[in-house]
């Protein structure tokens, strides 16, 4: 039997790295733009740290993560979430003693569900994360640098941004409080699910995506009844902060994101373009993860984003450029015994253009099918050496994508009329 790969677990093939690379060079472009700087963190961890941070009634805890114990009878867990990973690192390593950061990192995220278009057990994340920050100018920032991404990806309009609050601990104890009671009265009108979360996280309750547990929510008391005037003030200097920037929201107060580490300010960018999978990034604050984690008191607010549902928005909307897809840029015919002077000019033409995409053949075959793998190949043109070309210090120039006629261009040449080429 073939060994096949894990459900849920994709391979990224080289046809569609090209677009992978683009978006991580977007990404890495904005980021520095902003001053966050890069932070690389392992993929297992203790598995505390999540029971710690995300809450051990979660969903996340209790039915998706990938944990195991290991040979020294440790308990680790694929992260399934950056955020806590990066908190202990920075606590680890001294990052937060009486100084602030801006950080952002990248890669893959674990967690057993059941896969789906755009929802994977091994998926990619982009994550960003600033503390020390208390005043709601860090979350604005946030929420620019966003919408600047969107901008550059060409897919803005098709994002919407929602906000909302969810006040400090003691905000949502006391609404957990009113909900819990108004559910309870309601307990055999809620479907399944909402019923085991009504006493485990009764604020779950109001993302369900099922029809009637909604309509039952729409007299259920509202969280923003409950918030505290300090966290009141801080999300209206955030809509203002948003309103002076242009960039439009939506205040939605059923949002209450999935972790139990967040406070105060939180949001999603939402698209109607894919379907069910239609949050591409959210985050929000959590102040009191960091002493949560172990470290002292330290603010913090950051968001993940959905590497593969972003790749699907850019699909969607046809917003890769057409550059991207191009692998090669001069593919090098070599017909007869001429591999030592193929090499050689195909080393000359990466040392004098940096960036130039040259393939050389080296499967030997034809003049003719080596000419068809070089316009399969999508180069722009071929550059063709013979043995009678290298006889007479001679190469041959085919242009692949354009009607234009063959050249020969004498060796002193060759660079001279690709710079005329490529620029």
């Amino acid at each position: 039997m073939k060994i096949q790969s894990i459900r849920g677990m994709n391979d990224i093939l080289p046809e569609q790295s090209a677009t992978w690379q683009y978006l991580e060079h977007t990404l890495a472009e904005v980021m520095a733009a902003y001053a966050y700087r890069e932070i690389r963190l392992p993929i297992l961890e203790q598995s505390e740290l999540f029971k710690r941070s995300i809450g051990s009634v979660t969903d996340i805890v209790e039915k998706e993560m990938y944990s195991f114990e290991d040979r020294n009878g440790d308990n680790l867990s694929l992260r399934p979430e950056g955020t806590a990973g990066c908190v202990r690192a920075c606590i680890q390593q001294g990052l937060l003693h009486n100084q602030t950061q801006r950080l952002w990192y990248q890669g893959p995220m674990f967690r057993h569900e059941r896969p789906q278009k755009g929802r994977l057990r091994q998926f990619h994340q982009l994550g960003v994360e600033a503390f020390g920050f208390a005043g709601p100018e860090i979350d604005a920032e946030l929420l620019i640098l966003t919408a600047r991404l969107w901008r550059q990806l060409g897919v803005d309009q098709a994002l919407t941004l929602q906000i909302n609050s969810l006040g400090e601990a003691a905000d949502r104890a006391r609404y957990r409080e009113a909900l819990t009671e108004y559910l309870g009265d309601r307990h055999e009108q809620l479907d399944e699910d909402s019923q085991r979360r009504l006493q485990s996280n009764p604020l779950r309750i109001l993302d369900s995506k099922n029809p009637a547990t909604q309509a039952l929510l729409k007299d259920a008391p509202t969280l923003d009844q409950y918030i505290d005037a300090p966290s009141q003030a801080h999300f209206a200097k955030l809509r203002a902060l948003l309103d002076a920037a242009g960039v439009r929201y939506q205040i939605n107060p059923r949002l209450v994101r999935g972790l139990d580490y967040y406070s105060k300010t939180v949001f999603e960018w939402v698209t109607d373009a894919l379907g069910a999978q239609g949050t591409v990034c959210a985050g929000g604050r959590y102040d009191g993860l960091v002493e949560q984690i172990g470290g002292k008191p330290c603010t913090g607010v950051g968001f993940g984003l959905g590497m593969e549902r972003l790749l699907l928005l850019l699909d969607a909307l046809d917003a890769v450029p057409d550059s991207v897809g191009r692998q090669i840029d001069v593919y090098l015919v070599a017909v007869g015994d001429v591999a030592a002077q193929a090499s050689t000019t195909a080393e000359q033409l990466r040392s004098a253009f940096p960036g130039l995409r040259v393939e050389q053949h080296c499967a030997g075959g034809s003049f003719k099918a080596q000419l068809k793998k070089a316009d399969k190949s999508g180069a722009q043109i071929a550059v063709i050496l013979g043995e009678d070309e290298c006889a007479s210090g001679n190469f041959g120039i085919k242009y692949l994508r354009e009607k234009r006629a063959q050249e020969t261009v004498g060796q002193d040449r060759l660079i001279g009329s690709l710079a005329t080429i490529f620029g």
